[in-house]
């Protein structure tokens, strides 16, 4: 064997990235400005996992290289592998990373041979050496057709004033959609899930097409772009923070003040096109080069809009659309305007990229949700009306039917929880309409009037007849250093558009029918913020909703888990019911109601009879609510469907997925080098051994036995006896060494019994505590009593090994 082969056959990857992969890259002019070469990238943080009350961070995905063809603008990705290992063994990561990553040229290397992977051609070879960036480059121009021209305007640097640098999908998106506008397309979509940055990516956009001066008519010249939304907080916000780089470009659109000496435009709608005067006639039909469009679903794209006149009459312009949730429904059709989006980032994939806030799912009923509510014989309301007999379910409830102490339940069950968990955690309270804002907001108060003494507006209402009031009381909701306001209620108002990334609590008191306000009602909870404990949030589900949107097949979004209770009038919990399919049946009911005058608009709630002054719909301020079940929710092991099962029984099933049969977990198990995966995975799919433990009540099980138990019904056994067990079976180990490592051995089967079997993955921690550092340091236990580092590693594997024999 030569030398160089020998060493080759030690080397680890990372000396096979140093020795080998650099240099030919080097050699490739990858590292020769304006190219660069990125080692190590990561481009995710990692899921949130929350188990057992605690948050952990999940894998980050991390590229050995990535291949930079300008500093913003990435090629291609390398996956190196060991010299040992063939080529052929990173191609399946090199894809996929290059799939997430939306590149076009990806690389699997062992050192030696590459293997090239080119998505422009539909090809896999092993080639002799790595693509120059120019050879790269000229291939990914040629395959999208964009005229050499353009591509000034594509690698324009991304402006990081700020130091906020685009994540990777952010930075796909902003590439996708200028790439469509060099290519003449006149109409762009882009779906990005609420949290996710849309606005960075529009002021990316603008930047790089300003800077680089394009424009429609290929003059020398900057850009007219005008940001368009339907509310003042969608425009005002980026137009102060984000595109505050712009400077003096700036210009929001008003009545009366209609500059055109500006390059960079904001305006809503509703003052483009006033109910007397078409503001935005005032520009010449060809004034703007780009429009960008922020969520583009709410009217813009329907036929029939008045707000539509506004995007035909600047039809020459490059229309761009966002939007977290387009619709697919009706004429109101973001795809049929748009065409399809050149990016989606779900959801879903934010939450398990580690971007986006995971959340649990609280399904609270209430026996007149379950069951319906009638009306007694002859039964009146507040105002001495006569009430009709009729069987009201939950859509009917604060619509037709309002019911008092029904608000009044979950108004408590709502306190009791932020009693229970934090009474200072940022919540948001979506009721069927104002008036039942108010009366959640007055209950809220009474409630909680212990804290309302010292901070009066611990709980207040935010919807359209606040008006300003309204406003200082979001800012302040939404200041991070500012306690409160703690309890907003409101019923469409901060449905969307409200950055509030310390809301921990999303409470939904009214039915929410559509799937797309459903995903930006969620949105308002998804932001992170780590730095200040905000890693997870809850819905509270009083209405059904949750559990029905998340049912759905089409819904990008999986809950952690899904706790169901009931609550009686008193707003408490009733004990759970048992959880072997038996419970409480959903309400029944058509959910899609109609949010226009008759609905739940933010005007008010269901007008009853022809007369002005009589009151909107039936109040109920008596009566009495019953306590029915407590169910939990799962998803299966798909992650498609909601069922309804134990946290054990879940984790049962989450081990016989991974591991089929009891023998090959137990193979993983007993391996030191393997356990670690096996926790990693477990972990992952949300299993704490110290909840498991405490919901299977089997405090001094060992977690092996825990999880084989539950898996497949086999013999539980204590700690003790499996030590006890392993010290009959290690009687041949223990003759092997003196008095010293013989009793150290015993000490570690008694800490086991003490502590279980996890602390031994860190075996030098462990010799540094007592009792066994009255032996001596870690490195002088090795070298006294058991002939090394290597030999006190084989004494403890196989000590651990006897006790899962």
């Amino acid at each position: 064997m030569t030398g160089t082969t020998m060493r080759e056959g030690v080397m680890t990857e990372a000396d096979t990235c140093r020795e080998f992969v650099t240099p030919r890259l080097f050699a490739a002019g990858w590292s020769t400005a304006p190219h660069a070469i990125g080692e190590q990238r990561s481009f995710t943080n990692g899921r949130i996992i929350v188990a057992g009350g605690k948050v952990r961070r999940g894998r980050q995905k991390r590229a050995d290289y990535l291949l930079y063809f300008r500093r913003d603008f990435p090629l291609a990705v390398v996956e190196a592998k060991e010299v040992g290992l063939p080529a052929e063994t990173g191609v399946q990561q090199a894809r996929e990373y290059a799939e997430i990553l939306g590149l076009k040229f990806a690389y699997a290397t062992n050192g030696r041979r590459i293997i090239e992977i080119d998505y422009t051609t539909g090809t896999e070879r092993e080639v002799e050496r790595y693509a120059t960036p120019d050879e790269l480059f000229t291939r990914l121009t040629a395959a999208t057709q964009l005229p050499q021209v353009a591509t000034d305007h594509l690698l324009e640097p991304f402006n990081l004033v700020s130091g906020k640098v685009p994540r990777y999908y952010q930075s796909i998106a902003i590439h996708r959609v200028i790439e469509a506008a060099l290519l003449g397309q006149k109409r762009i979509l882009a779906t990005l899930a609420t949290g996710t940055g849309k606005t960075c990516v529009a002021f990316q956009i603008c930047w790089k097409l300003w800077n680089s001066r394009w424009n429609r008519t290929g003059e020398y010249r900057r850009p007219k772009i005008l940001f368009l939304a339907d509310r003042n907080i969608l425009v005002d916000d980026p137009m102060a923070k984000m595109f505050a780089p712009f400077g003096d470009a700036r210009h929001k659109i008003a009545v009366g003040d209609v500059s055109q000496s500006r390059d960079m435009y904001f305006g809503i709608y509703q003052a483009l096109a006033t109910s007397t005067e078409d503001v935005f006639r005032q520009y010449r039909p060809d004034f703007f080069d780009l429009i960008i469009i922020d969520e583009c679903h709410r009217g813009s794209s329907r036929d029939e809009s008045a707000w539509r006149a506004v995007l035909d009459y600047f039809s020459s312009a490059v229309q761009f659309g966002m939007t977290a949730t387009p619709l697919r429904q009706e004429s109101r059709d973001s795809y049929e305007y748009f065409g399809n989006p050149v990016y989606t980032y779900s959801l879903r994939q934010g939450i398990e990229d580690g971007f986006l806030a995971p959340y649990r799912v609280h399904r609270v009923i209430t026996t007149v949700d379950a069951a319906g509510w009638r009306p007694s014989k002859d039964e009146i309301d507040r105002y001495g009306r006569e009430v009709p007999d009729d069987e009201y379910q939950t859509k009917d409830f604060e619509r037709v039917v309002a019911l008092r102490s029904r608000t009044r339940a979950m108004a408590r069950h709502l306190t009791d929880l932020l009693k229970g968990t934090d009474r200072f955690a940022k919540t948001l309270v979506f009721c069927v309409d104002q008036e039942h804002a108010a009366e959640m907001r007055q209950e809220l108060l009474n409630l909680n009037s212990d804290l309302v003494m010292q901070y009066p507006d611990y709980v207040c209402r935010v919807t359209a007849d606040e008006g300003a009031l309204g406003l200082t009381h979001l800012a302040n909701f939404q200041d991070v250093d500012k306690p409160t306001p703690v309890i907003l209620t409101t019923s469409q108002l901060l449905t969307t558009g409200v950055d509030a990334e310390m809301v921990k609590n999303v409470v939904l008191a009214r039915v929410v029918g559509s799937r797309s306000e459903f995903k930006q009602i969620v949105g308002r909870g998804t932001r992170l913020k780590v730095d200040y404990g905000k890693e997870y949030f809850n819905i509270i589900d009083f209405t059904g909703t949750a559990t029905r949107h998340f049912a759905d097949p089409e819904f990008d979004g999986d809950p952690a888990r899904i706790e169901e209770v009931t609550i009686d009038d008193t707003g408490d919990v009733v004990d759970a019911v048992d959880n072997e399919g038996t419970g409480v049946a959903e309400p029944e009911g058509e959910y899609n109601v109609d949010p226009t005058p008759g609905g739940a608009d933010e005007t008010g709630g269901t007008v009853l009879g022809d007369l002005p002054d009589e009151p909107r719909k039936f109040y109920i301020d008596g009566g009495e609510v019953e306590v029915i079940g407590h169910l939990v929710y799962d998803l299966d092991t798909d992650g498609k469907k909601l069922q309804v099962v134990k946290y054990t029984e879940y984790s049962g099933r989450a081990v016989r997925t991974l591991y089929p049969t009891r023998e090959s977990l137990q193979s993983a198990w007993a391996d030191p080098d393997t356990r670690s995966e096996v926790l990693r995975e477990l972990t992952e799919r949300g299993i704490s051994f110290e909840e498991l433990a405490s919901s299977s009540e089997q405090p001094d099980a060992d977690p092996f036995d825990l999880l084989c138990h539950l898996a497949w019904n086999a013999p539980l056994f204590t700690r003790r006896q499996r030590a006890e067990a392993a010290r009959r079976r290690s009687e041949d180990l223990f003759a092997q060494y003196g008095e010293a490592a013989r009793e150290i051995l015993t000490l570690l089967l008694d800490r086991y019994i003490e502590r279980g079997i996890l602390q031994f993955s860190a075996l030098s921690e462990l010799m540094k505590v007592q009792p066994f550092d009255r032996f001596g340091s870690p490195t002088e236990i090795a070298a006294r009593h058991f002939g090394g580092v290597r030999g006190m590693k084989d004494a403890v594997s196989r000590l651990q090994s006897a006790l899962y024999q």
